[in-house]
C-alpha cells in the first residue's frame, strides 16, 4: 500500500495570516461612552449616598451623645416625687410640698391633710399624626373603660392638629398607653385635688374647678395664696375635733328627724374655730355632684332668729350700759302688743316679776322685753351695731352671708321688745358664738377666724393666767384654787390675751359668766351639765319662718350656745337643730333644753380630753362656789330696784307717758303757743332716744 505523507504542519495563524484591523463602529463609541457616564453617575450616587448617611450618622451621634436634645415639654412629664418617709405623728406634713404639683396643700392645725393635689395627665391627640383613628380608638378603650369609643373616633378624624381625649388619667393608665407607641397620642402634666378625709369640713373646704381655680370654701377665699406660696396654707380646724362634732350633730339630727344642724367649737380667746359642721353634707371630692342643700354651710350662711340664745345680749347691754342691774327685777306677765301677744311657754315655776339671773335662768320672754324697752330703740341698735350683728361675720369664707335685720325706720316698740329675746332678726350661728365668746373672755369681740395661729404669736401672747386657768371670785379663792383648777397639758397650747375691741367691762364680763353657769346649774340648760367641766350656756328656741311669712306653729329652730370651763374660759359650743321633732324621750317638746343642750353636753364630754381640758371634779365645791351668784339678789342699802312701781320699760307706762305727750302737742297747736310746741317736741324726741316711746 503506497504511503502516504503526513500533510505538513500548519504554520502558525500569525505567521500563516497576516493580522486584520477591528473595526469599531460609531454604535460601539456611543454604547462606550453611555456605560462610562453610567459608571460615573453610579460613583458619584455611591458618594452621595456616603455623604448623605455619614451626615445622617454624626448629626445622630451628636443629637444622641455628643450634646444630646432636650425632649419637648409634651413628651416628657415630671415623675412622681418618691414617697415620703413614714410619719405617723405627721411632723413632716407642715415642711411638705410637692413642686410637682403648683397649689398647696391644706392642713389642719395638727398637720393632718385635708386638701392636696396630686399629678395627673392629661390625654390629647394631633390627628393629623393618626394612620387609623378606629385602631388608635380601640387600643385607647381597652386602657381606659370609661372613653366614648365612637367619640373618640370623630375626634380623631377631625381636621385639627389639637384634640383633648380624656382627663385626669392615672400614672398606670398613663404607661399602658405610651407601651403602644402610638404616634399622635400625647400627655400633658396635670394635677387634680383631692380630699382625703372626705366628708370632714366639706363646706368649709370648698373646691377647684377644671383649671384647679378655687370656686367655694377656703379653696376660694386663700386661692392666690394656695397658688403662689406652695407651703401647707395651716387651718385653725382640728380633724379629731370635728369627726366627733360631726358624729354627735348627726345622731342627733336622725334622733330628732330634723331637716338640717350645725355645730361651732372656737376657742374664746384666739377666735379660732377649731370645728365647724353643717349637716346635711356632702363627699369633697364630689363637689360637682353635690346637692344644693348639702353645699349650704348653715353656720355662716345660714340665717336663724336666735331665740333666747339672744337673751345674753339684751342682759349684756343693760348691764354694761348701767341701765339694769343683777338685783333688778322685771315683769314676766303676758304683753298684748296690737293682736300680738309676748309670753311664755310656762310660768307656773317662776314669780310674776323676775331678778335679771331669773330672767336668763328661767328664759322669760316678757321679762326680756321690759329689759329691751329700758335700753331703748337708738341703744339697743348701736349696740348690737357694736357687737357686729349687722354686717356679715368676717371669717375665711366667700359664703358668709348678711344678717335680716329691720330697716331703722321699722324699728319700734314691738322690734325693740322682739329683739331682746331673739325674734325679729335673722344672725348666722357663727355670730351667736362670737358674741357668746365676748361675755367670757374678759369684754374683747375677738373675729373668728379659720387660720391657725402662729407658734411664735402663741408664745409672745400667752398671759399670765396660762400656768392655770383662772376661776371668776375674789383674789383669795384665785389663789386657793390656782394649783387645783381644771387640768391641761403642758404641751398643750396657754390660753392667749383676747384681741380686739373691748365691748363689756371685765367685772361685767365675771358677772355674765356666774349668769351662764346659773343657766346649767338651775335653768334650762341642765341637760348641758358634765360633771368637771363647770360647762355655762343658754338655751334659744325659735319658731320657723314659713316660705310665705308668718311663723310655723310647732316648728321650732332649737339652739344652745356654751362655754367651757366657766371657770377659766376656753372653749364655745354651739349647737342648733333645723326643725326636731319630738321623742318620747322628751315627752314631745322641741325645745332646745330637749334636744340641743344635751347634744352639747356630749360634744364636751368628748373632745374635752382631745383639746387637754381634763374634768376637775375634786375642787367641784371651791369653783362652783366662785362661780355662783344669788337666784334673788338682795339690792344694795339705799337703792331701789326696778320692780312693781319702778318699772320705766312697762309698756303700760310707755303707751301712758306717750298719750299724754299726745295730748300736750295737740293742745300747744290750738293754742298756737310756740314755747309749748318746742317743749313738746323736744320731750318727744328725748323719749324717743330713751327707748321710752313705743
Amino acid at each position: 500500500m503506497p504511503r502516504q505523507s503526513s500533510p505538513p504542519e500548519s504554520p502558525s495563524s500569525d505567521h500563516e495570516h497576516p493580522p486584520q484591523d477591528v473595526r469599531i463602529t460609531s454604535a460601539d463609541l456611543r454604547e462606550r461612552a453611555q456605560l462610562e457616564r453610567m459608571h460615573v453617575r453610579l460613583r458619584g450616587g455611591a458618594a452621595g449616598c456616603c455623604l448623605l448617611f455619614g451626615t445622617v450618622a454624626l448629626k445622630a451621634t451628636c443629637a444622641t451623645i455628643i450634646s444630646p436634645m432636650a425632649p419637648e415639654a409634651r413628651q416628657l412629664r415630671p415623675q412622681v416625687p418618691d414617697i415620703p418617709k413614714i410619719d405617723p405623728k405627721s411632723t413632716l406634713t407642715s415642711t411638705l410640698t410637692m413642686p410637682q404639683v403648683r397649689r398647696a396643700m391644706i392642713v389642719d392645725r395638727n398637720n393632718q391633710v385635708l386638701a392636696v393635689s396630686l399629678p395627673v395627665a392629661q390625654l390629647y391627640a394631633n390627628p393629623r399624626e393618626l394612620i387609623d383613628p378606629q385602631d388608635v380608638a380601640k387600643k385607647l378603650k381597652s386602657v381606659l373603660p370609661q372613653l366614648n369609643e365612637e367619640e373618640t373616633v370623630k375626634r380623631l378624624s377631625m381636621a385639627k392638629q389639637f384634640v383633648y381625649l380624656a382627663r385626669n388619667i392615672t400614672l398606670q393608665q398613663e404607661l399602658a398607653i405610651n407601651n403602644f407607641g402610638i404616634p399622635g397620642i400625647y400627655f400633658e402634666a396635670g394635677e387634680r385635688r383631692h380630699y382625703p378625709q372626705g366628708q370632714v369640713a366639706a363646706q368649709i373646704l370648698g373646691s377647684v374647678d377644671i383649671d384647679d381655680h378655687g370656686i367655694a370654701g377656703v379653696e376660694r377665699y386663700f386661692d392666690k395664696r394656695l397658688i403662689s406660696d406652695k407651703n401647707p396654707l395651716k387651718l385653725s380646724l382640728d380633724v379629731r375635733v370635728q369627726g366627733v362634732a360631726r358624729e354627735e350633730l348627726a345622731a342627733a339630727m336622725q334622733t330628732f328627724e330634723a331637716i338640717g344642724a350645725c355645730a361651732i367649737v372656737m376657742d374664746v380667746n384666739s377666735g379660732e374655730i377649731v370645728a365647724m359642721v353643717s349637716l346635711p353634707d356632702y363627699d369633697a371630692n364630689d363637689f360637682a355632684h353635690a346637692p344644693g342643700d348639702a353645699r349650704f354651710n348653715r353656720a355662716v350662711t345660714g340665717m336663724y332668729e336666735p331665740g333666747s340664745t339672744f337673751k345674753l345680749q339684751t342682759a349684756a347691754m343693760a348691764l354694761q350700759l348701767g341701765v339694769a342691774h343683777i338685783w333688778d327685777r322685771f315683769s314676766s306677765i303676758p304683753i298684748h302688743i296690737g293682736r300680738f301677744t309676748i309670753a311664755d311657754m310656762k310660768t307656773d315655776h317662776f314669780a310674776p316679776w323676775l331678778s335679771l339671773p331669773e330672767v336668763m335662768a328661767f328664759s322669760s320672754n316678757p321679762a326680756a322685753a321690759h329689759i329691751a324697752l329700758d335700753v331703748g330703740a337708738q341703744r339697743q341698735q348701736d349696740w348690737l351695731r357694736g357687737m357686729g350683728f349687722f354686717a356679715p361675720v368676717p371669717v375665711e369664707l366667700p359664703e358668709a352671708g348678711h344678717p335680716i335685720i329691720p330697716a331703722r325706720r321699722n324699728w319700734g316698740i314691738s322690734t325693740v321688745m322682739t329683739v331682746g329675746f331673739g325674734h325679729g332678726v335673722a344672725e348666722p350661728p357663727l355670730a351667736i358664738v362670737r358674741g357668746t365668746a365676748a361675755t367670757v373672755n374678759g369684754g374683747i369681740l375677738v373675729k373668728p377666724t379659720l387660720l391657725a395661729r402662729d407658734e411664735d404669736a402663741r408664745a409672745q401672747d400667752a398671759p399670765d393666767m396660762a400656768s392655770g386657768p383662772s376661776i371668776s371670785g375674789g383674789p383669795d379663792i384665785q389663789n386657793a384654787l390656782s394649783e387645783t383648777s381644771a387640768s391641761t397639758d403642758e404641751s398643750v397650747d396657754k390660753p392667749v390675751t383676747p384681741e380686739g375691741q373691748r365691748v363689756f367691762s371685765p367685772e361685767i364680763s365675771a358677772t355674765l359668766r356666774k349668769i351662764l353657769r346659773l343657766d346649767v346649774k338651775l335653768g334650762t340648760g341642765k341637760t348641758a351639765e358634765v360633771p368637771g367641766y363647770y360647762v355655762g350656756g343658754k338655751t334659744g328656741t325659735a319658731e320657723k319662718i314659713g316660705p310665705h311669712g308668718g311663723y310655723l306653729k310647732h316648728v321650732n329652730i332649737a339652739a344652745f350656745t356654751s362655754i367651757f370651763p366657766m371657770n377659766a374660759p376656753r372653749y364655745a359650743v354651739y349647737v342648733m337643730l333645723d326643725s326636731p321633732k319630738g321623742t318620747t324621750a322628751t315627752h314631745g317638746w322641741t325645745t332646745a333644753a330637749w334636744n340641743a343642750a344635751p347634744t352639747v353636753a356630749r360634744i364636751i364630754s368628748r373632745i374635752g380630753p382631745m383639746l387637754q381640758v381634763f374634768p376637775d371634779t375634786a375642787h367641784e365645791p371651791q369653783i362652783d362656789a366662785a362661780l355662783s351668784i344669788p337666784m334673788r339678789p338682795s339690792p344694795p342699802r339705799g337703792v331701789r330696784p326696778l320692780g312693781p312701781g319702778n318699772d320705766p320699760g312697762d309698756p303700760r307706762h310707755a303707751a301712758e307717758e306717750k298719750r299724754v305727750e299726745e295730748a300736750e302737742r295737740k293742745k300747744s297747736l290750738k293754742a298756737g303757743d310756740p314755747n309749748t310746741m318746742k317743749h313738746a317736741a323736744n320731750r318727744q324726741n328725748s323719749s324717743q332716744q330713751e327707748g321710752g316711746q313705743g
